[in-house]
């Protein structure tokens, strides 16, 4: 349950005024994007990546994304979270990116158990994973998006809540319940 806690980031009034500065940069200058995309493309190409589990179509999803944003950064008025705006973008991409597909979603890799030594760790991690894998995979779409929100693109509540057209207060509500349910079903899972 350790791999689905991540740091929490807290945006300050001064952070929000420094966006809100580079955004309106960022409209006249190509160099202020290129700094717009430096503080926002590394989330956003985790967050794809946790969706696709492929590297070259999260590279090209995150490509995709801020050309959007580039070409709609115009018309954007600063009225909520930036990140949000742009989150909601790179959902839109990765929709339109995999409409035909039907692939398979992973949120936690098996590359972390490869720098392991001891193999009774190693066992035990593998049969962990295999059972959070088979209880993610009951997750109903939503509730993998709020965990990759939260988890993988590291965005606040607040942020969450504007991308998800859910009140900030609804959407810690369903984020720790989610959590509660999956610790709940990794320890029945344990103890069989």
């Amino acid at each position: 349950m350790e791999r689905l806690m991540i740091h929490k980031r807290q945006i300050s009034s001064q952070q929000k005024n420094g966006e809100e500065i580079l955004i309106s940069q960022a409209k006249q200058d190509a160099t202020s994007f290129g700094k717009l995309y430096d503080l926002y493309a590394p989330s956003i190409y985790r967050y794809i990546l946790s969706r696709t589990g492929n590297i070259q179509d999260a590279q090209d999803i995150t490509s995709q994304t801020f050309l959007k944003v580039l070409e709609k950064l115009s018309s954007y008025h600063h009225r909520g979270y930036f990140s949000a705006w742009l989150f909601s973008i790179a959902r839109s991409k990765y929709i339109d990116h995999f409409r035909m597909r039907n692939q398979d979603e992973k949120l936690i890799t098996k590359n972390d158990l490869e720098s392991q030594t001891d193999v009774l760790t190693i066992v035990v991690d593998r049969e962990r994973l295999l059972n959070l894998d088979q209880i993610l995979a009951l997750l109903s779409e939503e509730d993998l998006d709020l965990l990759r929100l939260r988890n993988v693109a590291e965005l606040t509540f607040a942020e969450m809540a504007e991308i998800l057209s859910k009140t900030e207060d609804a959407t810690k509500k369903k984020y720790y319940r989610l959590l509660a349910r999956l610790q709940s079903q990794l320890e029945e899972e344990n103890e069989i």
